[in-house]
């Protein structure tokens, strides 16, 4: 019997390494195709600002009428405008199928080759796992842009608070500093005041919202827009959006903008 799950294991262990090849060639392909035609509908979208006057006066006689009435030519545009996008999301679909497919088809070809018990007892557990690391993964990529966007603010004020001590050094005049970047003289603090009000604006808090408050409103949010959940057309944007005023509203610029007020 145990000579029988051994080769049972093996002929499913096969298998899984079989689907886990084809899955990642499909996925390549895919991802070839869609940078393709990213490439394309960006260089096209290039001509169209290089010439766009001339393009607009053309599409606004009869030829515009009858090349934007031929259906070949309507779903070529629509093609370049949605594959994109629909490509992408298959892309990422294809990937979590093809993780706990074949992480499932193993798990069970070890425990038939070798009797380990079984990482997880059913094939949800494989789905919410995969979740869980997709979640992870996302914080920890916001976690590295919000240091890095943090460097560069704290770059910026480092910089102005120098400049304006040298200007006072030197009796206030506004002689050269001998900075060599521009952005050394201009204080940030109206641009960064702008920027998290807008963040705020954008999450539906108040200004003076803590971060516990903040968290609720950006996971209200982020469920109301996720792709996966919301099917408008702006919902990738809005999702976006969304993610970029929560990553800007961390603890430090909390904290900065309550000291500016």
């Amino acid at each position: 019997m145990n000579i029988f799950k051994k080769i049972g294991g093996k002929i499913l262990y096969g298998i899984a390494t079989a689907v886990s090849a084809i899955l990642d060639v499909l996925i390549k392909i895919i991802e070839i195709i869609v940078n393709l035609v990213r490439s394309i509908a960006t260089g096209f979208i290039a001509l169209i600002g290089l010439g766009g006057c001339l393009l607009l006066f053309m599409f606004a006689g009869p030829l515009g009428l009858v090349v934007l009435l031929n259906p070949v030519i309507l779903l070529v545009i629509l093609f370049f405008v949605i594959f994109p996008i629909l490509g992408t999301q298959f892309v990422s679909y294809l990937k979590y199928i093809k993780y706990i497919l074949t992480e499932y088809m193993f798990d069970r070809a070890n425990y038939l080759i070798e009797g380990t018990s079984y990482k997880f007892k059913s094939f949800n557990e494989y789905k919410n796992y995969y979740r869980e690391m997709e979640d992870e993964k996302r914080r920890k990529e916001r976690q590295r842009r919000q240091a890095e966007q943090q460097r560069e603010w704290e770059e910026r004020f480092r910089q102005w608070y120098e400049y304006q001590n040298q200007q006072r050094g030197y009796g206030g005049y506004g002689q050269y500093t001998g900075y060599n970047n521009e952005q050394a003289y201009v204080n940030p603090t109206t641009e960064f005041k702008k920027k998290y009000e807008e963040s705020c604006d954008m999450l539906g808090v108040g200004y003076n919202a803590d971060k516990y408050e903040i968290k609720l409103a950006y996971r209200k949010k982020a469920k109301q827009y996720h792709p996966d959940l919301n099917k408008s057309p702006d919902a990738t944007r809005m999702f976006q959006q969304i993610n970029n005023a929560y990553e800007f509203l961390s603890d430090d610029n909390i904290d900065r903008y309550n000291n500016m007020r």
